[in-house]
């Protein structure tokens, strides 16, 4: 065995014994890991996704020693492989053993350097030609710095009606509309979709109305991310979103949050520069390669 070497297991009885092993690694910097810790933390809590949890596909980077310096995931055949940051001889070491075991990869997600590098060797060891479907800002908050002027109105958690219910999935379906997300949200398949575990607070004007809207992951190993951000567009530029965000930035906070991360289209320098106002800080760039 080398000194160290990749371990992958797959199934539901895999999940516990992966967050075993390999749970302090991702805890250890969770604004880096946000993804992974929030995806593993449904895996572990929501039994009811058999069908994704059978098909799973874990691996983490282990030394003799037992020390876990990389992970990776895949959670069902479409989808795409999940990274933690990694070396270019840990990414084409991956790339190798996944090759070999006969993995057909639609796709792989990832900081930028780390995607980049495991799309190069996908194609050395498959010919798979890959193409840059996506890039993404982390960021991560620094020091919280509400804007002047606020604009007038407050924030409040969405509440539970039937009524206030379906104005959050209109305004869940149009956001995902304009990001191009092809998912059905209603009722039905609320709880199915990446908008249905998240905690939401809208900004609403005196009179009540509301003008933004911003949601947060439950809090996993001290961290929280803000996800998703969305001002319908007639309402835009009057400092709505920016309000929104500092609510639920200081509420994680105000909860023992030691991490609050978002994410940011970087081809949207009006929500980067909206962000770093408020004292959100760039810690790294993510993103997509599709393989042919």
């Amino acid at each position: 065995m080398r000194s160290d070497d990749w371990h992958i297991t797959a199934g539901t009885a895999a999940i516990d014994d992966f967050l075993d092993r390999a749970g302090d690694f991702l805890c250890s910097r969770p604004a880096l890991h946000t993804t992974a810790l929030t995806t593993f933390e449904k895996l572990r809590t929501d039994r009811v996704g058999t069908d994704i949890a059978e098909a799973h596909v874990l691996g983490r980077l282990e030394d003799r020693a037992g020390q876990v310096s990389g992970v990776f995931y895949r959670l069902t055949p479409k989808s795409l492989l999940s990274l933690t940051p990694l070396t270019p001889e840990q990414v084409d070491t991956l790339a190798a053993r996944l090759a070999a075991l006969g993995h057909r990869l639609p796709g792989v997600s990832a900081e930028h350097g780390t995607a980049t590098a495991f799309a190069e060797a996908w194609q050395r060891h498959t010919g798979a030609t890959p193409t840059l479907r996506t890039r993404i800002n982390l960021y991560r908050l620094g020091t919280l710095t509400p804007p002047e002027p606020v604009p007038a109105g407050r924030g409040r958690p969405v509440g539970e009606g039937e009524a206030e219910r379906e104005h959050l999935m209109q305004w869940c379906r149009q956001l995902a509309k304009d990001l191009g997300e092809e998912v059905t949200v209603n009722a039905g398949t609320w709880a199915t979709t990446r908008f249905g575990e998240k905690r939401y607070t809208y900004w609403e004007t005196p009179d009540g109305t509301p003008v933004a809207m911003a949601g947060v992951n439950p809090m996993v190993a001290g961290h929280v991310r803000v996800d998703p951000v969305y001002t319908p567009a007639h309402l835009r530029g009057r400092g709505y979103a920016g309000a929104v965000t500092v609510e639920v930035s200081r509420a994680a906070l105000d909860a023992g949050a030691t991490d609050v991360v978002l994410y940011a289209d970087p081809d949207n320098p009006t929500s980067n520069a909206l962000y770093q106002r408020i004292g959100y800080r760039l810690i790294a760039g993510w993103a997509v390669y599709d393989f042919g």
